[in-house]
């Protein structure tokens, strides 16, 4: 990608000569003890991360949801099984990242308070970036408060590019960046685009989701020379992948930057779990790859990983990362355990995956990840759908407007290492009268952009 790493080397050079760029400097702290401990398999722990309690007052309020309260006090259990988070991983739970936390707020309380570029930036943050550096096979990383203040920061520095270089005017429409956007990408992703627009620094294409005729057609027609196309990965409320390899061909065919939000795919995908892009073996092709550590990682956090130069623009023009506290050495310690748990426990992939079969098995649905949507369309009978659930003692939130799109109302169920089989029978059971007789849940032309 020499067109890109000169417009950047360009973009960096600019800041330079107004002596712009700004540099993380770490603060020493002592390095984390030995390697943590992992296990053979799952533990009582495990099943901390999936069973949850409820107050009487939550739930009674939860069941009046949606005006259905008959006036009587109902009986239901407190205790529930989640099938709501994104802790697919089961690792919020682990000792091994309880300890690392504990030890490190014992030694460095919070640790020092301040953006990443003035103090908040320590070895144990340097030490995080390189492990995901190596795990998503990039050359650098940046860390971030979280994944959606990575995707911010990514755009922003991105359209940054075409204003650093028109120098003292607005940049031209041709001089603009052409970001092309899956219609169903996360709200970070469209809040970043929509605030360099403002700027007048990009220009946005939407092509329809997942669709790369419409994509091709798009490139095809725009004649604008610095293209980006970005999109998730795996896609948070549909459960299905981007085509990677089709994206691939098209970045190899037109030359653009290629950006993928990873969040749902690290740690989960490819046998080491470098996510989607390992899963789909095109790691060396995904230019900047966008991640949270909320997610599988079961603790907090963004960040970026991408070339040093990419950084280097990063860090000294996206603003939602220069103007943000840095994340807390206990934080980062725990994510650092999490990583080194992630590596050493594959079973916790394998029993995902095994998962996702059970319940294609039983539901005969076409799922291909942990992210399964139930649509059941309007909000009233998402709401019915989710007290049905919570009745029969499961924790299913209903997926209503704005994160969906009206009539597209659904539960949205994720699978964890953490359940065990039996709970994914009895949720199947459960879930009876809400299963369609036959439903695709991979590909969705009629879902309206987002952007």
């Amino acid at each position: 990608m020499a067109q890109w790493d000169a417009l950047v080397d360009a973009a960096l050079a600019r800041l330079a000569s107004r002596s712009l760029l700004r540099a993380t400097r770490p603060i020493a702290l002592a390095p984390p003890p030995a390697q943590p401990e992992t296990f053979p398999g799952p533990g009582p722990w495990d099943r901390t991360a999936v069973e949850i309690r409820l107050d009487g007052a939550t739930l009674r309020q939860w069941l009046a949801e949606g005006g259905e309260a008959n006036g009587q006090e109902e009986e239901v259990g407190e205790k529930l099984i989640l099938f709501s988070g994104n802790d697919y991983m089961g690792l919020s739970s682990h000792p091994a990242i309880r300890d690392a936390a504990v030890k490190a707020a014992q030694e460095y309380g919070m640790g020092p308070r301040g953006s990443a570029l003035i103090c908040g930036y320590t070895t144990y943050h340097k030490m995080v970036e390189e492990s995901l550096a190596e795990l998503k096979k990039k050359e650098d990383c940046l860390l971030c408060p979280t994944g959606f203040s990575a995707n911010m920061a990514v755009m922003t520095a991105l359209g940054n590019i075409s204003s650093l270089l028109a120098v003292g005017r607005k940049p031209t429409k041709e001089e603009r960046i052409a970001i092309f956007s899956d219609a169903l990408n996360h709200a970070s992703i469209i809040d970043g685009i929509r605030l360099a627009e403002r700027q007048q620094e990009v220009v946005a294409f939407v092509y329809k989701h997942c669709d790369m005729s419409h994509l091709d057609f798009l490139l095809s027609s725009c004649s604008m020379e610095n293209k980006v196309v970005i999109t998730d990965s795996l896609f948070s409320m549909d459960g299905d992948f981007a085509p990677l390899p089709e994206l691939v061909n098209l970045r190899r065919k037109y030359g653009f930057l290629l950006v993928i939000d990873d969040a749902h795919g690290t740690l989960v995908c490819g046998e080491n779990g470098g996510g989607a892009p390992e899963l789909f073996e095109c790691e060396n092709d995904i230019d900047i790859s966008v991640g949270t550590l909320s997610k599988a990682a079961g603790c907090q956090g963004g960040f970026i990983a991408c070339s040093s130069r990419w950084r280097r623009l990063i860090q000294s023009r996206g603003r939602s990362f220069i103007f943000s506290t840095a994340l807390p050495v206990p934080i980062v310690a725990s994510v650092h355990a999490a990583l080194c748990v992630s590596r050493k426990e594959r079973w916790r992939r394998s029993v995902i995956w095994r998962h996702v079969q059970y319940f294609a098995s039983l539901t005969k649905l076409n799922i291909t990840s942990p992210i399964i949507s139930i649509i059941v369309g309007s909000e009233e009978a998402a709401l019915r759908a989710g007290r049905h659930m919570l009745r029969s003692g499961f924790h299913v939130t209903p997926i209503r407007p704005p994160t969906v799109p009206p009539n597209s109302c659904r539960l949205r169920i994720t699978l964890s290492a953490s359940h065990s089989s039996d709970d994914i029978t009895r949720l199947v059971d459960a879930l009876t009268p809400w299963l369609p007789d036959k439903q695709d849940l991979v590909h969705r032309d009629d879902m309206p952009s987002k952007l």
